[in-house]
Parts: C-alpha cells; structure tokens; sequence
C-alpha cells in the first residue's frame, strides 16, 4: 500500500510541478500494441479487490516479446530509471484534472537503467500479466526491457 501511495505522490508532485505546460491531444501515442494493452478489463469483487480480466487479443502475448512507444512515467526520484510507468500521454499532461482523463499504464522493468526523458521512449521485451489485485500491483508489464532507438 505504501508503494501505491508513494508513487501517487510522485505523480501528483511531478504533475503539480508540470501545470504551466499546455495541454494538447496531439501528444497522445496510438498503436495497435496499445490498442492491446487497452482490452484488459477490470472487475471490483466482493472483497473489494480490483481483478483483472485478459481476452484473447492480450493473453496470446503473455510471455512473449512485446513491444510499446510511449512516455516515461517515474516512480522514483532519480535521473537514471529501471523501474518505471509507460504511458500513452507524456507527464505533463494533468492525468486528474479533467483535461484528457487518466491513461493506459503499463509497468517497466529495464534490463538496465536508462536516463529520463519527456521525450517519447520505444522498448521491447515479455510481457507479463498477472492476477493479483490491480489495486497493489500494475496487471501488465514488460520484463526485461531494452530501449530500442
């Protein structure tokens, strides 16, 4: 729980510090990867855990290489990231304040660290789902990632 809540933290601060940039829809990435990524569904049980759902279109790339463009979402204060969010919209886009809605998030484990950047970013390596509680732990990933330049 207290990683959920230090990375909204983060995300707040990073966004709050980023609200003189303006907002545009051009800066939204789409692909058919992510187009993928979007099919997972979400279902609140009665123990109030937030399960994921996986259709066809995703599950036939569980364990097998994947690759995504997208932006660099830190969830560590640091220049250098090996563990971070990819998303369809760059960080300077208010994902709460009603300018473009929250996006597609995936989690990223870089085989080795890379610099940040606001810059779109493109990686590839095996995607993971998982069926633990969303709530606590992001149902995609991708593992052992590269940058591809």
């Amino acid at each position: 729980m207290k990683s959920v809540l230090s990375i909204l933290m983060l995300l707040i601060f990073n966004l709050a510090s980023a609200q003189n940039k303006k907002h545009t829809n051009n800066d939204q990435l789409k692909s058919l990867n992510w187009d993928v990524i979007g099919t997972v569904k979400f279902e609140l049980t009665d123990k109030n855990e937030l399960l994921p759902i996986y259709g066809e279109s995703i599950t036939r790339f569980n364990n097998k290489m994947f690759d995504l463009q997208g932006y660099l979402i830190p969830i560590k204060n640091s220049p250098k990231q090996r563990k971070f969010l990819l998303a369809t919209l760059p960080i300077n886009q208010c994902y709460f304040c009603g300018q473009n809605g929250v996006p597609i998030m995936i989690m990223i484990e870089m085989e080795s660290a890379i610099t940040f950047t606001e810059k779109p970013i493109r990686v590839k390596g095996i995607l993971k789902l998982t069926n633990d509680n969303a709530t606590y732990q992001p149902p995609v990933s991708i593992i052992n990632a590269k940058l591809i330049i």
